[in-house]
């Protein structure tokens, strides 16, 4: 048989956790982002369960065409829109919509000589102060000027990105600065907003108008503003649940190592149990005492993570035996939940990674 380590995809809670953020903005279309691979989670996995979103958004267009492979007819749109004149021809057969951020795909946009008359609908990024994409306020309004004289255009969409939603910023509320000139700069220019990502959506949807709402890192079951708010505050549900088993058990006296480099010395009698997982799995090597559940019962690593496996305490945990479960994120077969966020501190990161960096050659299961 294979080992032991497997990653379970919960439908459910991907379709639980998209209608969360559907409560929280009743009155905006609802899109799913499913860039870097569905955060990991395969976009052919995920699709199921975000099908009933009002949009898919994505980086490149090798992404978009595997959407629509699985059938979806609906609006997709690229974050980072296209990155080169040839692009748009992809983008044209795909009919997808994108965002425009510099001057040179306002160029190529111009030139373009489309068929059959195509126009494009266009999400014209602002530069609020994040300093990453986008047009700072009096270059926006002149592209939006020039964009909307453009006859490959259909429509144009405010759109901008927050960089502390999650909490403050500078001393005031994360959202204040940004928001402010956004709406300064769009003051007279017609079209629609998409402003809110999965922090925006959960902490400030009554504040903030926005058409379109990207709803990213809250679908796949991770806080955005951890610690601050956990999954349960926000009564989102793991969405991956990284799995193994003990596949060894070791008893060890006071004074006795554990891992390379020695690196933790027992101070009593213990139980250390081996689990298939380690790095070259995708779990941080750099994570420290990171809380795991064995049989449903709450523990946590010890010593270094080598490349296929690590240490737990066993110590307190009774009968536990060769082949008991282990869950290193997500949900155990019991329902018992350990957070991604949770993990993800004790290695000094976020879910994001964590999700993201699963490795080829841990097999993926779907439980509908």
């Amino acid at each position: 048989m294979p080992r032991p380590i497997q990653a379970v995809i919960h439908l459910d809670a991907l379709q639980h956790n998209l209608n969360i953020a559907r409560q929280a903005t009743p009155q905006s279309k609802v899109f799913a982002v499913v860039k870097a691979n569905a955060y990991g989670h395969g976009i052919e996995r995920v699709y199921d369960a975000f099908k009933t979103a009002d949009g898919f958004a994505l980086l490149d267009i090798a992404e978009a065409i595997r959407v629509r492979d699985l059938g979806w007819t609906g609006p997709i749109l690229l974050l980072e829109g296209f990155f080169s004149a040839e692009d748009l021809v992809d983008c044209e057969q795909y009919r997808l919509s994108f965002s425009i951020h510099n001057e040179q795909q306002v160029e190529w946009l111009e030139q373009f000589q489309a068929k059959n008359k195509t126009q494009f609908d266009v999400f014209l990024k602002m530069n609020t102060g994040m300093n990453r994409l986008g047009f700072q306020s009096e270059m926006y309004r002149n592209i939006w000027q020039r964009l909307k004289q453009s006859e490959t255009v259909k429509s144009i969409t405010h759109m901008m990105h927050f960089s502390d939603a999650d909490g403050d910023r500078l001393g005031q509320e994360g959202i204040q600065y940004q928001h402010t000139v956004f709406e300064h700069t769009i003051q007279g220019l017609d079209g629609e907003c998409s402003i809110s990502n999965s922090a925006a959506i959960l902490r400030h949807s009554k504040k903030l108008h926005s058409d379109y709402v990207r709803s990213g890192i809250m679908l796949y079951g991770s806080s955005p503003d951890f610690p601050t708010h956990s999954i349960q505050d926000w009564n989102l549900k793991p969405t991956m649940s990284l799995r193994s088993e003990i596949i060894a058990i070791q008893e060890i006296q006071t004074n006795d190592t554990v891992g390379y480099g020695s690196k933790f010395t027992a101070t009593r009698t213990m139980k250390v149990g081996i689990v298939a997982c380690g790095y070259a799995d995708g779990y941080q090597r750099i994570s420290h005492n990171a809380p795991v559940l064995v049989n449903s019962i709450r523990t946590q690593t010890i010593g270094r993570v080598s490349m296929d496996m690590l240490a737990v305490d066993l110590t307190d945990i009774e009968d536990v035996q060769i082949g008991a479960e282990v869950v290193l994120w997500g949900k155990s077969s019991t329902g018992a939940v350990l957070s991604i966020d949770e993990v993800a501190e004790s290695s000094g990161t976020v879910g994001y990674e964590l999700m993201c960096g699963i490795t080829t050659r841990v097999p993926f299961k779907i439980l509908e």
